[in-house]
């Protein structure tokens, strides 16, 4: 051994020292991770979040992948011509876009994430809310005051759910045979209907139902900022709550809050919103003392 590759050889040491006691505390631990759809645009991070994911398996923990997909699915709707909107962070879907939103989660997305984890060894199972009854949905209802009248309206998204009833039972099966879950967050209705299921909010009832040890929600933003743009590493539930009211977390990070507000309040320790697009950021904000992103606690 060269002395040039001393230094590096420590340091790899000091590093796994550091690491032993984060990687104890998770041992044996439901930790539910939701890819989100920028971050899986990039192939190099792709395949560290994949790396992240088995390295996690293979040290003891019990990974549970939900992943988004939105700018994919906005890409295949342009393509087709098919018109869509945002509404307070949540897609506008009708009984046209519902159909794409299935076909490209539960279908090329699922499969592809699958394919990257087992590239790095690992053995992951594709499934979405409706495989063996695991999410059951019911349409979700929102409501806004009019600026001009006061009055609360309710606004009609379409074919969006939100989750009704987690059955863990094909999850702890799953789990029970090492293997990776990785889930698309469409389910089905008592009416029979596909509703299609913000990924956020899929995870939070998912890591709810199982009483996870943490959920973590990569994004492609730092975390949550304040309205000068920094980031704030750590909130509760009740600031959480307090900075929506005063317009600081606005759009898509609405659904994000609320999910972490649901995810703790059903018995997780912790949630973390977190950069999917930083290399390694599960790993760094579990097996490493500085952590990364956001983490709200009770």
């Amino acid at each position: 051994m060269s002395d040039k590759k001393l230094p590096d050889v420590f340091t790899q040491a000091e590093i796994l020292v550091q690491a032993l006691p984060h990687m104890q505390r998770y041992d044996q631990e439901i930790v539910v991770v939701k890819y989100g759809g920028h971050a899986m645009g990039d192939p190099a991070a792709a395949e560290d979040f994949a790396e992240d994911i088995v390295l996690l398996e293979q040290s003891g923990v019990k990974p549970i992948v939900v992943h988004g997909g939105g700018p994919q699915i906005g890409r295949m709707l342009e393509k087709l011509n098919i018109k869509s909107e945002f509404r307070d962070g949540l897609r506008v879907t009708d009984q046209a876009t519902v159909e794409i939103v299935e076909m490209v989660l539960a279908g090329s997305i699922n499969k592809q994430i699958v394919g990257w984890i087992a590239n790095e060894g690992g053995k992951a199972i594709g499934l979405c809310g409706k495989d063996g009854g695991m999410v059951r949905a019911k349409k979700l209802t929102r409501t806004k005051i009019d600026p001009d009248s006061r009055i609360e309206q309710v606004v009609d998204l379409g074919f969006v759910g939100e989750p009704d009833k987690v059955n863990r039972e094909v999850l702890d099966a799953v789990l029970k045979a090492e293997l990776i879950p990785v889930l698309a967050p469409v389910a089905i209705g008592d009416d029979g209907q596909t509703y299609n299921v913000n990924a956020d909010t899929f995870a939070g009832a998912i890591a709810g139902a199982l009483r996870a040890k943490r959920l973590l929600l990569l994004t492609d933003v730092a975390g949550v900022l304040d309205k000068n743009k920094n980031l704030l590493s750590e909130l509760t539930i009740k600031q959480c709550r307090d900075l929506i009211a005063d317009g600081t977390i606005t759009a898509g990070m609405i659904p994000k809050i609320e999910t972490c507000i649901y995810a703790i309040e059903q018995g997780v320790e912790a949630v973390v919103i977190l950069d999917g697009r930083v290399p390694h950021a599960a790993l760094l904000e579990l097996y490493t003392d500085t952590g990364a992103g956001t983490i709200v606690r009770k």
